[in-house]
């Protein structure tokens, strides 16, 4: 058997795995079954030495669809909406950074002591872009340029997503607080023609998105084209549900696959610590969430979705699954992963300098 039939059964069989695991969670009845399922499912069976594989296509193909979706509620009434809440945004983007600092500060005191084998300089840079509330990705290629252990680093962004994706859809649906903010897309109706014009557009803000090397290009560029065609009033057609549960289940196994069968030996100190602040990490994105919400009055849990330190992908789902307010999560997210691509790396120079 040949390396790329070897590789496109490890695929499959992948994909098999999670589709039993999203319909488990389905007969469940637990919130997200579609991207939790597979998330989970995916994830224990990496860690117990599976050969599971994802494909970058089949990742790419999941942000496009669902990114496309989410451009459906971007109506022009819902666009003026959000365009005045710009001042909150940018306030939710000062808190982003001033948190992650804080939370990479915290990191650095807490577990620079227990790993005296890493330099200073190393730690230091490993605690900050692990705290940064950014792209895992992103934030370990901008480590790994400052002399940073990539591997904690990712690892670090990879347990704070998958605690953030299960605990919220969780804890919001055993409280009832979902279904609260039911701002609908353009149109329920699907029309293949249309579907496929739709799609091809985003497919091209997507490639043009990545041929400027741009961050999550398969889903900020499809979003901004969607986006941007149903602002104009034009309305091509609904995105099917089947195919959002299909990328829902790409998206649920691209960060399961992240748990190797190491994960739970890279430094157990480290990621015990992770996890505590994870769970600090949320509660005070809460608490900001709330007091934002009395300003802008907008329903809390819409801007705890907004403000939660979880991917962009992962709270935009939840928000459109749990029917709370998609196009503020969704703008409150994209803006903030672009000031933090942006602003982070020039703050950890401004900050630390030569002392890092």
């Amino acid at each position: 058997m040949s390396s790329k039939t070897h590789s496109l059964l490890r695929i499959a069989l992948t994909l098999f795995a999670a589709w039993l695991a999203a319909e488990l969670c389905v007969a469940l009845h637990t919130p997200l079954p579609w991207m939790i399922g597979p998330l989970l499912g995916t994830a224990l069976l990496t860690m117990f030495g599976v050969p599971t594989m994802s494909a970058i296509a089949c990742r790419n193909a999941g942000q496009w669809t669902i990114a496309t979706a989410l451009g459906l509620y971007f109506t022009p009434e819902v666009a003026h909406l959000v365009g005045g809440l710009w001042w909150a945004i940018a306030l939710a983007i000062v808190w982003a950074l001033f948190l992650g600092w804080g939370f990479g500060a915290w990191l650095y005191r807490v577990a620079a002591p227990r790993m005296p084998t890493i330099s200073a300089r190393s730690m230091r840079a490993t605690c900050y872009f692990a705290g940064a509330i950014g792209g895992a990705s992103e934030m370990t290629l901008l480590a790994e340029r400052e002399g940073a252990r990539a591997d904690l680093v990712a690892a670090a962004h990879s347990l704070r997503v998958l605690i953030v994706t299960v605990t919220i859809p969780f804890a919001l649906q055993w409280s009832g607080l979902h279904g609260l903010d039911r701002l609908p897309p353009a149109t329920r109706v699907v029309d293949p023609v249309g579907l496929v014009v739709m799609m091809a557009a985003a497919g091209v803000g997507a490639l043009v998105m990545r041929r400027l090397g741009r961050a999550n290009p398969w889903f900020l560029g499809a979003l901004l084209v969607t986006l941007g065609i149903t602002v104009s009033g034009t309305t091509l057609s609904a995105v099917p549900q089947l195919m959002v549960n299909a990328a829902q289940l790409a998206i649920g196994v691209s960060l399961g696959v992240r748990f190797s069968s190491d994960f739970i030996h890279t430094a157990p100190r480290w990621m015990g610590i992770v996890a505590g602040g994870t769970f600090a990490l949320m509660m005070a994105c809460a608490l900001f969430a709330v007091g934002l919400a009395w300003l802008a009055g907008q329903h809390w849990v819409t801007l705890v979705l907004s403000t939660s330190p979880g991917g962009i992908a992962e709270m935009s789902i939840t928000a459109k699954v749990l029917q709370l307010g998609v196009p503020v999560v969704t703008a409150f997210q994209v803006c903030r992963l672009v000031a933090v691509l942006l602003l982070v790396a020039p703050l950890y120079h401004r900050i630390y300098g030569s002392r890092a």
